[in-house]
């Protein structure tokens, strides 16, 4: 066990991100039910999109909710300039 396991790191996006999450095992599980029983493979890769899709919103959210609470109380308050530099990595982050 790790310091960080030892004590909670939640915040308000991780229920959200818990039910996205959710959402996408059970859509995953459908994609193997339909290959298993020899679905078309065009509605096989527009299950998977969406699967690929929840995934990558619930990491993008919670990326963003790290930067905005993580990062901003290990670096304390900050001036306008300084807090426009968190934002625009924010929002770059966003292509990675």
């Amino acid at each position: 066990m790790t310091t960080s396991d030892a004590h909670p790191h939640l915040h308000a996006t991780h229920l959200q991100i818990v039910k996205r999450l959710k959402r996408a095992d059970g859509h995953l599980k459908s994609v193997i039910e339909m290959i298993e029983t020899g679905r078309p493979c065009l509605h096989i890769a527009q299950q998977l999109h969406a699967v690929e899709k929840a995934i990558a919103q619930a990491k993008k959210t919670l990326i963003h909710d790290h930067l905005d609470h993580c990062l901003a109380d290990a670096v304390g308050p900050l001036a306008d300039a300084d807090r426009a530099r968190i934002d625009e990595f924010r929002d770059i982050a966003k292509y990675l």
